[in-house]
Order: structure tokens, then C-alpha cells, then sequence
């Protein structure tokens, strides 16, 4: 029984005494702690370098102001209803355009067609306009 008072086998005295064994270490020696944090102090720098560059600060400010969000969105949903707009009507000018010249030329079968397609936009734009 004494020898179990003492820290026998498995018994948690015996880990408070419990010491590593040495061994043999090879390969390169640890570096000392001034390159340690300089080390750490380079990795650090760059991180926030790359957290500036990506500019999440001002992403996040964005998402703390919900009614500064709601309004970017309207005007940049505004904007893209606009320019969509805009470019469907020179894009439909356009070939408008194309198929009167088209239809100028008296092609016998697409000349017929696009004719019919021409007039049928014409009678669209004189009804639309009054």
C-alpha cells in the first residue's frame, strides 16, 4: 500500500514528477525570439495590407448603416434600369436602321419581309406618339 501512497503506476502524483526525456534534436536550432516577432510582425503588416487593399472596412461600415445600403441600391438599381434603357433604344434604332437600308434594296423575298416589318414598327411609333 505504501508504494500506491507514493505515486505508483497511473497514479497522478506520479505526473506532477513526470519529466521528458532528452533527445538528441537535429536539424536547424529554433530561432531566437527578436526573429520570432519580427517574423510575426511581417506577417501581420501584410495581412492588413491585403485587408486595406480589398477595402472590407468600408464594406463593413456599409453593412452597420442599413438605410445608407438601401439607398446605393436604389440609386445604383436606378441607374442600370436607365443605361438599360438607353442602349436597348440605340440598339433597336439601329437595326431599324439596317433594315430600311435593307428593304431599299429590293431583295425579292427579305425585301418583301422586312418591308412588312418596317411598316409594322412605323404604325406602332405614329400610334404610340398621339
Amino acid at each position: 500500500m505504501k508504494e500506491d501512497r507514493d505515486g505508483g503506476a497511473g497514479r497522478s502524483g506520479e505526473s506532477k514528477h513526470w519529466k521528458p526525456l532528452a533527445r538528441d534534436r537535429k536539424g536547424p536550432p529554433e530561432p531566437p525570439d527578436k526573429e520570432k516577432i519580427d517574423t510575426v510582425y511581417r506577417v501581420a503588416t501584410q495581412w492588413a495590407q491585403r485587408m486595406e487593399k480589398s477595402r472590407i472596412s468600408e464594406y463593413l461600415e456599409l453593412l452597420h448603416s442599413p438605410w445608407r445600403l438601401i439607398w446605393l441600391n436604389v440609386l445604383s438599381g436606378t441607374a442600370r434600369g436607365v443605361g438599360i434603357a438607353i442602349g436597348f433604344t440605340f440598339f433597336a434604332a439601329t437595326i431599324i436602321y439596317v433594315l430600311q437600308v435593307l428593304g431599299a434594296l429590293n431583295l425579292p423575298i427579305i425585301g418583301d419581309y422586312i418591308a412588312d416589318i418596317v411598316r409594322i414598327v412605323q404604325h406602332q411609333l405614329e400610334l404610340n406618339t398621339y
